[in-house]
């Protein structure tokens, strides 16, 4: 050993290696003090772990293990002599033969009764720290706390705030817990900010064996801890410190650090854990909370409205291409300049931002040439059009660019033009334009592009670049569209790695059993009949009812949502719309009826929070974008996976902090036989049935009608599988039989 120590901070016994070389220090001052009596103990089995550790890992591999448990037995008997203490001898570890030639070594896991077939643990050890840090190759956070939750005998949590989109990742977990009397749930709370939702807090109060506190005193107190202690009879006591509220985000999909701590490695930091939780629990400045009590109830709904700040930020800011956007843009520059390949489909989830690809891709286009070069960019809404000249004007930085072409507007020149395909055919543009006239051609929704009416221009122009936007390039009719654009996919960021990468908020995907029978409807190429939807669903309070219900069972508050409606014709979308508003909850039916001063208010009153539900017929599978929508109501089937993503899209859209995930609501009756369960969890898990990787599969497992599935990070073997969701489907009795042979590859 090198004896040269460097001048700094030590905290180390003096061994014989250090005495030698502190023998040896001329030109520095050593500060040194006695090992004190009471940390002795601690100090000194600490510094015999680390010598037992070095020498029992640099045993020879071929008999490491049977001579690991050797040594420990004699280092054990020596202290049972040197002590005289006998019962030491219990500590001696046995060898247990497996055959003549091996010696192996048990570690209890787990003592369970007989009836009791769960195999719930942790991924992470009991007697070992471990750090969590969010990322995508770790357990994510929610999925131990659940599994602490379902091995732990008493819990104390405290946590600065709690959110309903966070604990509903829990609920079944915590009743199931709480519903054992010998079971203790503690949680101490605060209305710092106004950030709980008061929902959670009376869910949790009124938990069997439960008990909440509350600090209402944010301006001394101001209790920002979020940590949880999971305490064990067993004595493997663990706890999670760090920066995790109970929120959907800092549960499962934000860059949340936690540590968590195990009674065995660290027990006078459990102790001191359990000890000032305590001093918390009695101490008057924290008030429990009684769900049954108006007083109470009253004293923190204005605790929290108080204390929710009045106005948020504006922030102005320049449109910039995001990580993924910017690494978009790199592939299809490699592409031209390295392939030679200059017609490009980009497949980008909806919410990404595809139209600002293009957008930057033109601008990059025209900044490298020094002629004027016109863009032609094709869409087939007005919605789209609109908004995709918005955009381009922002990214180019110059307000008078363009012009579109649509419905009765005429442009002014012909040049940069933004074009639906409606109006393209109608006005025959072909005829007033030259094939190479547009170097740049942008196809919106390319999945529109094997249509007939996508045939002419396809065939006609010959620009120097086309590029092709879509979020779901598979076809119900199968056809191919790549072979527009040399068989092959320039980029591609799907639906799971956009919420991964924080360009779209997390969702919460619930099919809930209909009140509606599907299967005897007739069914076609494409999916059911509208008519007979129609006639199932329009006028049917019952499941009108229904649907309420069920914002009521999986949100904060129907009257706090901003939700979008799915249905399945006009009159399906104004009779929702009448009886949302006789039940209380402002809402309105937006159709092909409606006029754009019409929609316009409509989008205006429900950022607003004036009214709660939008309810349309199509409207707005596209081109839409309504970041404050934070609820999806899928009222009637599609069999369309596109349209499935496109609605679903609508509400992934990234709102600030106040909006951390979307919930989703598929009402699901007994269905067809021929209906796609399958496709729907295959895109929603990010796998399509032309997926090469086998590596994920998972089964259905057997379950009664109106039990819950959920879909979380599991491990198969030794290797986890990461989803960034929770998929929760409540299965309707009709449809037990089909998932439960239902495997996703």
């Amino acid at each position: 050993m090198n004896p040269h120590l460097k001048p700094g901070l030590y905290e180390t016994i003096i061994n014989e290696y250090y005495q030698k070389a502190l023998n040896e220090i001329r030109d520095l001052t050593i500060d040194r003090k006695h090992l004190d009596r009471a940390e002795s103990a601690l100090i000194l089995s600490k510094y015999l772990q680390g010598v037992l550790s070095a020498v029992l890992s640099g045993l020879n591999e071929d008999e490491i293990q049977e001579r690991q448990v050797e040594l420990i037995n004699r280092l054990i008997a020596l202290l049972a002599h040197e002590t005289g203490n006998d019962e030491l001898h219990e500590f001696l570890i046995p060898h247990r033969a497996i055959d003549s030639h091996e010696l192996k070594t048990d570690i209890l896991l787990a003592l369970r009764h007989k009836n009791d077939i769960s195999d719930l643990r942790p991924l992470t050890p009991l007697t070992a720290p471990s750090l969590f840090t969010g990322s995508q190759a770790e357990p994510s956070l929610y999925s131990e706390i659940k599994k602490e939750i379902a091995t732990s005998d008493r819990i104390d949590m405290l946590i600065s705030f709690i959110k309903w989109s966070g604990l509903r990742l829990l609920i079944d977990d915590l009743k199931e817990f709480t519903g054992k009397s010998s079971h203790r749930l503690r949680i101490i709370t605060t209305s710092y900010m106004g950030a709980t939702d008061y929902r959670s807090i009376e869910f949790l109060a009124r938990l069997p064996n439960t008990e909440v506190k509350i600090s209402y005193d944010t301006q001394r107190t101001r209790l920002h801890a979020k940590s949880y202690l999971f305490y064990r009879d067993t004595g493997y006591t663990t706890a999670y410190i760090g920066s995790s509220n109970i929120s959907h985000s800092a549960m499962s999909s934000g860059l949340e650090w936690n540590i968590k701590i195990t009674q065995s490695d660290t027990p006078h930091i459990i102790r001191k854990f359990s000890g000032t939780f305590e001093s918390y629990w009695n101490d008057r400045e924290f008030h429990t909370f009684d769900p049954d009590l108006e007083e109470d109830k009253k004293i923190l709904r204005t605790a929290l409205d108080r204390e929710k700040p009045d106005d948020a930020p504006i922030v102005l800011f320049d449109i910039k291409p995001w990580g993924f956007q910017q690494e978009i843009l790199e592939k299809l520059e490699a592409e031209r300049k390295l392939h030679n390949n200059y017609r490009n489909l980009i497949v980008a989830a909806t919410g990404t931002g595809k139209t600002v690809i293009s957008a930057f891709d033109y601008r990059n286009f025209r900044r490298a040439r020094t002629m004027n070069d016109r863009i032609l960019f094709v869409a087939h809404r007005e919605e789209i059009l609109k908004q995709s000249l918005d955009i381009f004007r922002n990214v180019l930085r110059d307000r008078n660019f363009g012009d579109y072409l649509v419905g009765g507007h005429t442009p002014s020149s012909l040049e940069n033009l933004f074009i639906s395909i409606q109006s393209f055919n109608s006005k025959e543009l072909f005829n007033m334009t030259a094939p190479d006239y547009y170097s740049y051609i942008v196809i919106d929704e390319f999945h529109h592009g094997a249509a007939q009416s996508y045939q002419m221009l396809l065939e006609y122009y010959k620009p120097e670049i086309l590029i092709g936007l879509t979020a779901t390039p598979e076809r119900m009719d199968g056809r191919d569209i790549t072979g527009f654009f040399n068989g092959r996919f320039s980029a591609e960021i799907r639906l799971p790695e956009a919420i991964e990468r924080k360009m779209l908020v997390p969702f919460h995907y619930f099919g809930i059993t209909d009140s509606v029978d599907l299967d005897r409807l007739t069914w076609q190429r494409g999916g059911y009949l509208p008519a007979d939807l129609d006639k199932l669903y329009t006028g049917n309070d019952r499941r009108a009812d229904l649907i309420i219900k069920a914002l009521t069972d999986y949100l904060i508050s129907p009257r706090r949502c901003k939700a979008i409606g799915f249905c399945v014709s006009i009159e399906h979308a104004e009779f929702m719309a009448r009886h949302f508003n006789k039940k209380g909850l402002p809402s309105c039916a937006l159709t092909s009826r409606s006029g754009s001063e019409e929609r316009k208010a409509a989008h205006t009153r429900l950022r607003r929070g004036e009214i709660h539900c939008i309810f349309t017929v199509d409207l707005y599978n596209e081109g839409i974008d309504i970041p404050e929508v934070d609820t999806i109501l899928l009222l009637r089937p599609t069999e369309s996976l596109t349209v499935f993503l496109q609605q679903i899209g609508r509400g992934l859209r990234l709102h600030g902090e106040e909006k951390d995930c979307c919930t989703i609501l598929d009402f699901v009756g007994a269905a067809h036989k021929n209906y796609n369960f399958e496709e729907r969890f295959r895109a929603l898990i990010g796998r399509t049935r032309n997926s090469a990787d086998k590596e994920i599969e998972f089964e259905f497992p057997h379950l009664p009608s109106g039990s819950h599935i959920h879909l979380e990070k599991v491990a198969q073997g030794n290797k986890p599988i990461n989803f960034i969701w929770r998929l929760e489907f409540k299965i309707p009795a009709r449809l037990l039989k089909y998932t439960r042979q239902l495997a996703i590859a």
